[in-house]
């Protein structure tokens, strides 16, 4: 009989329970005691959702604080001494790992967070000394969890993220030079006494995640595999039977390290983003192996088409049988919003057409029922044939307006007018930039009063006029602090936003919004992604009226700020009947207008923000990242080339780990493809970079590569509460001057601050601000 699987549950609850727990816990209004009573009973809750859909296979350890790397790094008391010496109550040492600690005469910053392969999750990336050791954690939290949810009468699948991907997706700790690959051996102990701990309790399987099967792997790291399973698999019956988990990918590529989990229940691969590795992955299966077969898509909110769904399911019963196929989700449906139900307010006809994680549950439950028995659920199929008929012939999802526009780009549209050097020039001139210029990433504080006021607009209990009032208030606050900062560049704070995608969709045709489908992006920051439905156009401005403002009560120059195609495209729902490239460049086109009209309106400091851009791109070499480059490039230089020299073009990435891209590739045969060439290929005029918990040194790809334009790497890490003092943004500073030029470096946090409390970013930006003003001093006859 086919079972069903599910690989992972969203953990912030219908409505960002977690969140809502951890922040008061964080602010000392609940006790250590209440925040772990709330991550019982969602766990609870969630384990009931999945059974109550018929899913055969419940994941356990899938929940997290915080985040499910992080997790793994306090099992394996493997938190850098700088946080283990400061005797803090475990949870209080998780958090600081997270977020960062200063209180109580502690002061550690948080870990570097890493985006979660090509999705907007940020895992916490674990941080290894050349003496590192590991060891089981007492009361070890997947064994805990296991035998929570046995006593609440759910026999749950244990989740652990793998030994090889685990050290992988590691770094060494500034001060050291281990390679974390190399500290295998002193791991597989770790995971041999968890699995026999978890036998002890009474699993009969775990799932062992291994994502960076889907990588192309350095030799030492798929060599790897080998000693770790090989170590897993002695133990035989004293320890539960595993299921290798991939997803994101495939992995064709690395059939050759399949040997080493051929003693092993079987394994997962992900048929939603690569279908068709299913046959050749059949081949290579043991004879009594089983497929966990990933058809329910973990990472999009489109109701599933049973119909595709099934026929691959049945090639897979074919080969193997169907006691050893299982239907799962493509990976953990972290990713996806909790549940559809809560949402009241969208259109019928869309509604009809999304299925999110508490809907996706039972999708898993139906198509294994489908294939096995497909007379009790007819009803369910034939009313999802219906579906996917009715979006597929929906008026919604075309306009002969903008494909016709699309038809019309030239060449010519996606270049300006001067290069880099004359444009520079003119800019600072015209807007007296000095040296080292001072700026911020956009946002500020989104205090309560913003999202009270917001909120009553929403709900029409205040009128148009009055919050327009309001939002010119904020913007006046946000400008007279810039005045007392002495910033040289200003931003108007973005009071009015609510997300910086959510934004700009809500302001575009071809989106619908949501009203509870949050989604965790790291710790407690949930964001709502806009749905794209149907082809997109700008029908009115969207930004102009508040950065006219803005300019006209400042006495420095003001940035219009704006979501890039890329990221707009990426940190939404895309439509997955048609090709990305073809709804960026739509977006591509809305933006340009918004560029166009700024610019004519006095905004002469436009910032495109692409955070994105590095996300999105394609996990393997080869032709779909030269592809998937070549559109986003293309798709920012659309929406930003349509300006004079004067206006300074800004851009901002987050995450963004160029040094990855370069590993063993000589400089004469890296390809406009690479990610670095790329960047520079989008011709900004400044690059802001996310770089505040990353080492100086990775900059030297910047020099590496002659990168010719102004950069501003991050100098404090706007994620944690913590202000840096003075003398940290100096040595900071002067760090970055080993690897760029005076006149190139911009001095900026690593990201908005809308996060952040006013007391915080106003300390935070005197110190930034003061440690400029002295580097001006030092490198005045560089002017």
């Amino acid at each position: 009989m086919v079972q069903s699987s599910v690989l992972g549950f969203p953990r912030i609850g219908v409505l960002r329970d977690l969140k809502k727990a951890n922040e008061a816990y964080w602010a000392e209004k609940i006790s250590q005691a209440d925040l772990l009573a709330e991550g019982k009973r969602l766990r609870i809750a969630h384990w009931k959702i999945q059974k109550d859909a018929g899913v055969d296979i419940i994941p356990s350890n899938d929940f997290a604080y915080y985040d499910h790397i992080l997790d793994h790094i306090q099992l394996f008391n493997a938190a850098p001494e700088r946080y283990s010496s400061q005797k803090l109550d475990p949870i209080d040492e998780y958090f600081a790992m997270g977020r960062g600690h200063q209180k109580g005469g502690v002061d550690v910053p948080a870990l570097e967070m890493v985006k979660w392969f090509d999705s907007n999750y940020h895992y916490v990336k674990p941080t290894l000394q050349d003496n590192q050791t590991f060891s089981l954690a007492k009361d070890p939290k997947p064994v805990r969890e296991f035998l929570e949810a046995k006593e609440a009468g759910f026999l749950t699948r244990p989740v652990l993220v793998g030994p090889v991907s685990f050290l992988a997706l590691a770094k060494a700790d500034r001060g050291s030079s281990v390679d974390p690959i190399t500290l295998l051996e002193k791991l597989i102990p770790v995971y041999v006494e968890l699995l026999k701990a978890l036998k002890a309790a009474g699993a009969e399987s775990v799932q062992i995640d291994e994502p960076v099967l889907v990588f192309d792997l350095k030799p030492e790291v798929k060599a790897a595999f080998k000693p770790a399973y090989e170590a897993i698999a002695a133990l035989g019956s004293a320890a539960p039977e595993v299921v290798v988990a991939t997803y994101f990918g495939d992995i064709v590529h690395n059939f050759d390290v399949l040997p080493a989990f051929a003693s092993l229940k079987g394994l997962h691969v992900d048929l939603v983003r690569n279908p068709e590795q299913l046959e050749p992955v059949l081949k290579q299966l043991g004879p009594t192996q089983i497929l966990s077969a990933g058809v329910v898509d973990g990472r999009n909110i489109w109701k599933n088409d049973f119909k595709k769904s099934i026929d691959l399911i049945q090639t897979a019963i074919a080969a193997l049988g169907a006691d050893r196929v299982i239907v799962a989700t493509s990976s953990s449906l972290l990713h996806t919003p909790h549940t559809l139900a809560s949402e009241k307010k969208l259109p019928a006809e869309v509604y009809e057409w999304f299925s999110f994680a508490s809907e996706k549950v039972k999708e898993v439950a139906i198509i294994a029922k489908a294939v096995t028995n497909p007379e009790s659920v007819k009803a369910e199929l034939e009313a999802n044939a219906a579906t996917v008929k009715a979006r597929s012939e929906s008026a919604r999802t075309n306009d002969p307006k903008v494909k016709e526009r699309q038809a019309q780009v030239t060449p010519e549209q996606h270049i300006r007018k001067s290069t880099f050097d004359s444009r520079y020039a003119q800019q600072k001139t015209h807007l007296k930039l000095p040296l080292f210029p001072t700026t911020t990433i956009g946002s500020f504080p989104q205090t309560q009063e913003i999202r009270i006021q917001r909120n009553k607009f929403t709900k029409g209990e205040i009128t148009e006029e009055q919050y327009d009032a309001f939002i010119r208030k904020e913007i006046d606050l946000a400008v007279q602090i810039q005045d007392e900062l002495d910033l040289d560049v200003y931003v108007h704070g973005e009071p009015e936003r609510n997300d910086m995608v959510q934004y700009f969709g809500e302001r575009l045709t071809g989106y619908v919004f949501t009203t509870h489908a949050w989604v965790q992006s790291y710790g407690s920051r949930c964001v709502r992604p806009p749905i794209i439905v149907g082809d997109i156009s700008r029908p009115l401005p969207m930004t102009v009226k508040e950065s006219k403002y803005a300019a006209s009560v400042s006495k420095k120059p003001m940035k219009g700020m704006l979501t890039g195609p890329v990221t707009c495209l990426r940190w939404s729902f895309p439509r997955n009947d048609v090709h990305q490239s073809v709804q960026c460049q739509q977006l591509a086109l809305a933006l340009r207008d918004e560029v166009i009209d700024l610019e004519k309106n006095g905004i002469f400091v436009i910032q495109v923000d692409e955070p994105a851009l590095r996300e999105g791109l394609p996990l393997r070499k080869g032709a779909e990242r030269d592809a998937y480059l070549e559109w986003a490039v293309d798709s920012f230089k659309l929406a930003t080339a349509g300006v004079e020299d004067s206006t300074q073009i800004h851009s901002h990435f987050c995450y963004s780990e160029f040094q990855d891209f370069f590993h063993g590739i000589s400089a004469e045969n890296r390809t406009y493809t690479d990610i670095i060439i790329a960047i520079a290929a989008l011709d900004a005029d400044v690059l802001s970079i996310e770089n505040s918990k990353s080492d100086a040194k990775l900059l030297k790809v910047f020099i590496d590569e002659s990168y010719p334009r102004h950069i501003g790497p991050g100098v404090y890490d706007i994620h944690s509460p913590r202000v840096p003092a003075e003398e940290e943004f100096k040595q900071r500073i002067s760090e970055m001057l080993q690897f760029l030029r005076p006149g190139q470096l911009w001095i900026n946090p690593d990201c908005g601050l809308k996060t952040r409390k006013w007391d915080e970013v106003k300390g935070a930006l005197t110190h930034m601000v003061n440690a400029a003003k002295f580097f001006r001093e030092q490198y005045k006859d560089q002017a």
